[in-house]
């Protein structure tokens, strides 16, 4: 019985411990606009009035793991003053993949992410987008999947 209780209780602090490092609490998140299909076609959010953002993959050849993933990132209607991509394992915990990216003009933020192997021989990931601007964090969750390297 006290090694069920000890288990539980590292499960519940191991949550607990991820969900402030993801440090989620102050995002407002808006929903992608369907259909979302990356890589073959960019993928956008409103959030809210004029308010967008929209993210690119370059992968012509589909997203394979642990190979470079340039991405792009425009946001529009509201003046961001940085973004980052957060890759997370939809089916299964991962651990956390961040990825700032650098600021470009009109708006637009790129960067090159790796999304991490797995055993499964293609994995469902969620990429979360979280945008900082003057008046607070927006975000929206763009779903795509990768096939192992190999």
């Amino acid at each position: 019985m006290m090694l069920a209780t000890l288990i539980t209780l590292c499960v519940a602090l191991w949550y607990l411990a991820a969900q402030l490092l993801r440090g989620e609490s102050d995002v407002d998140w808006y929903l992608a606009t369907l259909p979302c299909d990356l890589p073959a076609a960019a993928c956008s959010a409103s959030l809210g009035g004029a308010r967008r953002l929209t993210l690119s993959i370059d992968a012509p050849g589909g997203i394979r793991a642990l190979d470079p993933l340039p991405l792009r990132v425009e946001v529009t209607g509201v003046d961001a003053q940085s973004v980052r991509v957060d890759l997370i394992g939809r089916d299964m915990d991962m651990g956390l993949h961040r990825f700032p990216l650098e600021a470009e003009d009109g708006g637009r933020f790129e960067g090159v992410v790796q999304v991490p192997i797995c055993t499964e021989s293609v994995m469902a990931w969620q990429a979360e987008v979280v945008v900082t601007t003057p008046e607070g964090r927006l975000g929206s969750r763009f779903d795509f999947s990768a096939k192992r390297s190999g």
